[in-house]
């Protein structure tokens, strides 16, 4: 199933005039931007679906650390994609998705954030990421909003970074999307988080925010 260029994500970097169709991720299309679009329209190593497609079979393509083969392949915020020796993360950048450059090291790590938790048997704590990964942890403070930093290759969690004060954060939703700043105050009743963007203050959601630092 595809989707009409005019109802696609504000986030997906595409000119509003084209084809009338494009590929649908095949799933999160809120959040995510199909691979195919990444590969051909930011990173441009493609002319056409036909030429993604042979690149996919080739097996060049990996995103965090696995390689992908489906053109579909749903990519979201801080993903990591390599091809040629290359690395790069999914970024927003001007409320659009963009493309940054990073280093090997870089690439096997990546930050998600905290959408869930919940107590198992024997009181073991379950923590589910945006991402859609979820880690049984031991005794760390942990709460929905803080967000992690996973290896990805050992498939672990290596930090947390937890929301609080003077933290820095990312808006994921919103209109201020992709803009950065940091947590002044958190008004535990009303829930309303004050936060300095540059030189304005604004305040905000948890659901529109993650913790980058």
């Amino acid at each position: 199933m595809h989707l009409k260029r005019s109802k696609k994500p504000k986030t997906w970097p595409l000119a509003k005039k084209g084809t009338k169709y494009l590929v649908r991720p095949s799933h999160s299309l809120k959040k995510a931007i199909p691979l195919l679009i990444v590969l051909k329209d930011i990173i441009k190593i493609a002319k056409n679906k036909k030429e993604v497609k042979k690149i996919l079979n080739f097996g060049k393509i990996k995103v965090n650390g696995k390689t992908v083969r489906e053109e579909k392949y749903p990519l979201i915020l801080f993903d990591n994609l390599s091809l040629d020796n290359k690395n790069f993360k999914l970024v927003l950048k001007n409320k659009k998705f963009d493309i940054v450059e990073i280093k090997e090291e870089d690439a096997n790590k990546k930050i998600s954030k905290i959408v869930g938790k919940k107590i198992l048997k024997r009181g073991k704590i379950q923590i589910n990421l945006a991402d859609g990964r979820n880690y049984l942890i031991g005794k760390e403070k942990v709460k929905v909003g803080d967000s992690v930093v996973i290896d990805l290759k050992q498939n672990k969690i290596m930090e947390i970074l937890p929301f609080k004060e003077k933290c820095r954060i990312l808006f994921i939703a919103g209109k201020h999307i992709g803009e950065e700043g940091i947590i002044e105050e958190i008004d535990e009743k009303s829930k309303i988080i004050t936060l300095k963007v540059g030189e304005e203050k604004l305040n905000s959601r948890l659901r529109s925010l993650m913790v980058i630092k």
